[in-house]
């Protein structure tokens, strides 16, 4: 089936998550989302079938929503896993419940099953060592929204197998989009590059160089980048960005400390467009399945 494994796990079903299952879903596999309890799996399920109906609305694909539907579901148990030939994990990017979440995926997972990460700057090595067979994981960072990037970053930690590396290519072109494969290093390529990109745009928008407006307007027309670095920030959430700044910050130096205008912006609750407002007002908090 493309080279998509039949089966295909997810475990987190928030917006990245349900983007995940999403994406293998309309590539043919059947799908389960694991989330936490009853009400966080049926919240993910929802983010789904919101995602296919709109997939069905626009014509991206020429399936019918109700078989779509059918190839999803939803589980609070672990054990749901153990039929599946890969697990992708997209919990929120905290290393310890990553790496306590992975551990007990890899425990119920057949030994020829793949286990990845949606991490989009944690150390993918950090992560394998709780594993018992880390050259069967790797990281694959997909971007938000799943259904509209084109893009999938393939990061190899130090026992990544060969033979992953070209499955993880063979998955990515099955899903129609396009792999850049990176080393594991911190914030890997998009990240890094995103986030220094940003935090400059912040450190400007705080020294009055420019209104938010302008700056991302100098990015869009000037150099062609399809959204400016701050609404791009909204986009993502200003509280990821944040923690990324931090983790890029206590291992590649100052140059990736978080501006006081992000600071103050989280604090505040102002989260980008998932909140209602960041660095721009949006006129309602965004769809999770959005």
């Amino acid at each position: 089936m493309n080279g998509i494994p039949a089966r295909v796990g997810v475990l987190g079903g928030g917006r990245m998550g349900a983007g995940i299952a999403h994406a293998f879903c309309l590539a043919g596999a059947d799908v389960v989302v694991v989330e936490r309890d009853d009400a966080a799996a049926g919240a993910a399920l929802d983010r789904v079938s919101t995602a296919i109906a709109r997939s069905v609305e626009r014509g991206t694909t020429t399936e019918d929503a109700e078989v779509l539907n059918h190839r999803v579901s939803v589980s609070t148990d672990y054990g749901s896993f153990a039929s599946c030939g890969l697990v992708v994990e997209a919990v929120p990017e905290d290393p310890a419940l990553k790496r306590e979440a992975l551990r007990s995926v890899e425990v119920v997972l057949d030994d020829d099953a793949w286990l990845a990460t949606n991490t989009s700057s944690l150390s993918v090595d950090a992560l394998a060592g709780a594993l018992r067979r880390p050259e069967r994981f790797c990281g694959l960072h997909f971007f938000n929204p799943v259904p509209a990037s084109t893009l999938i970053e393939v990061v190899l930690g130090a026992q990544t197998s060969a033979e992953l590396e070209a499955a993880t290519r063979s998955w990515v072109a099955a899903l129609g989009k396009t792999a850049v494969v990176v080393q594991d290093t911190p914030g890997f390529a998009s990240s890094r590059l995103g986030v220094a990109i940003a935090l400059e745009a912040m450190r400007m928008l705080e020294e009055g160089v420019a209104t938010a407006e302008d700056i991302d307007a100098a990015m869009v027309l000037g150099y062609k980048h399809p959204v400016g670095p701050l609404r791009t920030t909204d986009i993502v959430g200003l509280d990821v960005r944040l923690g990324i700044a931090e983790y890029l910050e206590s291992t590649l130096g100052p140059r990736f400390a978080p501006p006081a205008i992000l600071r103050e912006l989280v604090a505040l609750g102002r989260l980008g467009r998932k909140s209602g407002g960041g660095f721009f007002d949006w006129d309602a908090p965004a769809s999770p399945a959005s």
